[in-house]
């Protein structure tokens, strides 16, 4: 009988894995026809470029909020707080529509920019109040054996989808804006948005949750904290997250501005060269879980961040668009995204069980204090910053790289891998181990791709 209960609970939580996968495909929807589309959607309303750079910082306003989703997770369930701030995330971009209306009818014009700061505030707080539970939750339905590999084909599934559908978006608002009807594809998006992520409830609420033990927990000083936070592994990891963020939130808010207005490229280019680092990002998501499995993610963050103080001057170097595509995405494609699976199973590995929500807020909350610090920067500098010798966005980008270089080289020799791993021997044996796996991981990338199907029937 325990033997039959046992099974029962595991293929409840492969259930719910496949779900959760099925879940992020509609969330796909919502980043494609959204996310990706709320800096122009600020740039064709007439904002200025410090408002833009501003709209894009609040994208960290998730990060604050998570300490909040700590706190909750004493009264109420994960699954009710994930589905409530989902709800609540939906509402969100209905609300963006609304204002995409308000423009169309040319009423209170010059709040508009302000109204989406204040939207944003909506569909992020709600984020950042539900991730924590989510990531506990989801901690305990994927085994430690194979967490690297489950969340690369998850990673690679979402990632696949997410590109997809935001090209096809961009061709589509393109005709829209060619035929002069640019708003009306901007409110028909959103309005895609709300409805998947409203269906992504209905999703969620078929989730298997494993009972959670919920402890009594002391008050959190601040004071306490910051005194002993440059002690642990994982403080020094938070403090890490948290820098380099902030260097690199002087850059990122300027992407858009820089291929939109300064290189003038219209909406299907500027998708597709700053997609390119997701696009890239396929191709290496199964060989840097196969890898973190095996030699432990912190050799994988040794090796990706060798290459994210690159990505910015990769950007200047030439304004011709099969180089950003291909430069700057293969460098930023191979670097970042194995960053950042490895830095989600590092606070895994370096936290217990009943800790990994408040981890993983505490961490988010540096992450995004860092972030919003490096936004608010960006904008300051976009807008105050003259010089004559160089554009002040190149020179914006040079600052960002210099920044995301001391983070790195402080920081990272600093920190240790804590479960027992495989010796990593030298980069021949990583050479030889990437060459042999990569021809089965693309066959397996192209199953995972080719399952989207399935997922989405179940």
């Amino acid at each position: 009988m325990v033997k039959k209960n046992k099974l029962s609970v595991e293929e409840l939580k492969h259930r719910t894995r496949r779900l959760s996968i099925k879940e992020g495909i509609f969330w796909t929807f919502r980043q494609a026809f959204g996310d990706h589309y709320i800096a122009p959607f600020a740039i064709a309303i007439g904002s200025s470029n410090p408002m833009v750079a501003l709209i894009s910082t609040m994208w960290n306003m998730s990060f604050l909020t998570q300490i909040f989703g700590i706190k909750i997770l004493r009264r109420f369930s994960r699954k009710k707080i994930i589905t409530t701030s989902v709800f609540i995330n939906s509402i969100g971009f209905l609300l963006m529509a609304l204002i995409g209306f308000l423009y169309l009818k040319n009423i209170w014009i010059e709040y508009l920019p302000l109204l989406i700061l204040g939207d944003l505030f909506i569909v992020l707080s709600s984020m950042g109040i539900g991730h924590p539970a989510w990531f506990s939750w989801m901690g305990d339905v994927v085994d430690s054996k194979y967490r690297g590999r489950w969340w690369a084909k998850r990673s690679t599934i979402l990632t696949f989808m997410s590109i997809t559908l935001t090209i096809i978006a961009s061709f589509i608002l393109e005709y829209f804006k060619k035929v002069s009807l640019e708003m009306v594809g901007f409110i028909i998006f959103f309005s895609i948005a709300f409805l998947a992520r409203l269906y992504c409830v209905s999703i969620l609420k078929k989730h298997y949750e494993p009972k959670f033990k919920k402890t009594k927990e002391k008050k959190f000083k601040i004071l306490k904290f910051a005194k002993e936070i440059s002690k642990t592994n994982f403080g020094k990891f938070i403090l890490f997250r948290g820098i380099l963020a902030m260097s690199m939130m002087i850059t990122s808010p300027l992407v858009a501005i820089y291929l939109l207005r300064y290189l003038g490229f219209n909406y299907p280019t500027y998708i597709i060269i700053a997609l390119s680092g997701m696009i890239f990002s396929i191709f290496t998501l199964n060989i840097w879980g196969k890898l973190a499995d095996k030699y432990g993610n912190y050799r994988i963050i040794l090796l990706s961040t060798i290459l994210i103080p690159m990505i910015p001057i990769l950007w200047i170097l030439s304004s011709s668009k099969i180089y950003l595509f291909l430069v700057p995405g293969i460098i930023g494609g191979i670097g970042w995204y194995g960053f950042l699976l490895a830095s989600r199973n590092f606070v895994y590995d370096n936290n217990k069980k009943v800790n990994r929500a408040k981890a993983i807020a505490i961490m988010n909350f540096a992450l995004g204090l860092g972030a919003t610090m490096g936004g608010l920067l960006s904008a300051a500098l976009i807008k105050y910053l003259h010089t004559t010798w160089i554009e002040p966005i190149i020179l914006i980008f040079f600052i960002g790289a210099i920044l995301r270089m001391i983070a790195v080289f402080f920081f990272v020799p600093r920190l240790r891998e804590i479960k027992h791993k495989q010796k990593f021997k030298g980069f021949k044996e990583l050479e030889h181990l990437v060459v042999k796996d990569l021809g089965p991981a693309l066959i397996e990338e192209a199953h995972e791709i080719e399952s989207i199907k399935n997922y989405i029937k179940e």
